[in-house]
C-alpha cells in the first residue's frame, strides 16, 4: 500500500510593499511522503513571493511535466513556472521552453548546492527567462520551524526581504538572485 501525502492547510497573509500586492490566501499543501517539511515551506515562499489568483500548487513531486507552482494568463498558457530545490539542466531546459517565465527557488547546505551550481551554470546562462534565487540553509531551517498542520502565517515583502510570522515564532529571509553567467 502506498503512503499518502500529508495535508497541510495554511492562511497565508501577504502584505508585498514591493508589488503593492495584499491579499489572504486559504492555501492546502500536501506533503508528499518522499518530500520534507522544508521542501513544503519552499514552496509556501515560492507563493508568498509570486502571489496571484492565477498561481496555483500543481499535483507535485509525483507528476513529471509539472513544476511546483504554476500561473497560467487566460488563454491557458503557463505565463510563470516554479520550481523549487535541485532540478537538473534538462528539467528547466524544458520548462524555458513552455513558459515566459521560470523561477528557480534553491536551497539547501553549500555542500549541496555549490556543486549543482558549479556543473549547471553554463548551461543555464543561456536561457533569459530564467530567474535563480538562493535561500540560504539558516533561512530553510527558519522557514521550517514555522511548519504545523494548521499555520496562519503573516508574510510582509518589502526590499526584497521577506519576513514571515506565526504562533511558532519568525522568519527574516533575503533570497540572493544568483547570475548565470559563466565566468
Amino acid at each position: 500500500m502506498a503512503l499518502k501525502s500529508t495535508i497541510y492547510k495554511a492562511t497565508l497573509n501577504i502584505s508585498d510593499l514591493d508589488r503593492h500586492h495584499y491579499a489572504e490566501y486559504p492555501l492546502t499543501l500536501a506533503l508528499h511522503p518522499s518530500e520534507t517539511e522544508t521542501r513544503m515551506m519552499m514552496r509556501l515562499l515560492a507563493f508568498a513571493l509570486y502571489a496571484d489568483e492565477n498561481l496555483s500548487f500543481t499535483r507535485g513531486l509525483c507528476v513529471d511535466d509539472e513544476p511546483d507552482l504554476w500561473q497560467h494568463a487566460p488563454s491557458g498558457e503557463i505565463e510563470r513556472w516554479i520550481e523549487v530545490g535541485l532540478p537538473s539542466d534538462k528539467r528547466l531546459r524544458k520548462a524555458c521552453a513552455r513558459s515566459a517565465e521560470v523561477v528557480l527557488l534553491v536551497y539547501g547546505s553549500d555542500q549541496q548546492v555549490e556543486p549543482w551550481w558549479q556543473s549547471s551554470r553554463k548551461v543555464l546562462s543561456r536561457f533569459d527567462n530564467l530567474v535563480i534565487k538562493r535561500i540560504d540553509e539558516a533561512a530553510g531551517e527558519a522557514l521550517e520551524a514555522l511548519a504545523e498542520r494548521q499555520m496562519r502565517i503573516q508574510c510582509t515583502i518589502q526590499d526584497e526581504q521577506v519576513f514571515l510570522t506565526s504562533e511558532k515564532g519568525s522568519a527574516e529571509i533575503t533570497p540572493r538572485l544568483m547570475e548565470a553567467t559563466p565566468y
